[in-house]
C-alpha cells in the first residue's frame, strides 16, 4: 500500500502522470489517490479513489484506483 500523505491522501507512484480510467475511457493527469467514505446502496463504506484531471482542464473525475492504467505514449 502507498505511503500516507495525510487527510486520506496516498503517495501513488503515478501521481502527476497521464492515466486512463478503463471504466469510462477518460484520460488525464492523476492528481490524487484518496481513501474516503462514500455512500452506496448498502450504506457508507471506505474506498480508495483516484482523481483524474482531464488534459484540457476542468473538474477532476473520480474512479476506483483499480480502474486506472498509465498511458505510455500518445
Amino acid at each position: 500500500m502507498s505511503r500516507d500523505l495525510g487527510f486520506g491522501h496516498e503517495a501513488h507512484p503515478w501521481l502527476g502522470r497521464l492515466v486512463r480510467d478503463v471504466a469510462s475511457g477518460a484520460e488525464g493527469l492523476l492528481m490524487a489517490v484518496v481513501v474516503e467514505e462514500v455512500a452506496t446502496h448498502d450504506g457508507q463504506r471506505w474506498t480508495r479513489r483516484a482523481y483524474i484531471r482531464p488534459e484540457g482542464g476542468g473538474r477532476e473525475l473520480p474512479t476506483a484506483v483499480g480502474n486506472i492504467q498509465p498511458l505510455t505514449s500518445r
